[in-house]
């Protein structure tokens, strides 16, 4: 391995592509959570489905919590700090289980 390939290196790459990832999984979500709602709500409205609109809702705006601090301080410095286990873990949460309430809408 050639010694100077480390020194070409520039660290800011990885935080922004690190952001962008962060930005185009809210994206998703946020298709997720719309479409789940449109499903819940289509046709006959019930407290079912009511029900999991609402706990649709707030997955997402769980994720999204989590998501713009992570991107917040990803922008905020040069050298940011790793993901807290808390914060990844919510956001691993989120994402299980706002594609579980969107497979129970459809089935």
């Amino acid at each position: 391995m050639n010694a100077d390939a480390g020194q070409g290196r520039d660290p800011g790459l990885q935080p922004e592509r690190t952001r962008l990832a962060w930005r185009r999984t809210t994206l998703a979500s946020t298709v997720a959570a719309v479409l789940a709602t449109k499903t819940a709500l289509h046709g006959s409205v019930s407290p079912v489905g009511i029900i999991a609109c609402a706990l649709c809702c707030a997955l997402w705006l769980g994720f999204l919590l989590v998501a713009h601090r992570r991107i917040s301080t990803l922008a905020s410095s040069d050298s940011p700090l790793a993901l807290a286990p808390r914060h990844a873990t919510a956001a691993a949460l989120c994402t299980v289980a706002l594609a579980a309430c969107g497979v129970a809408l459809v089935f």
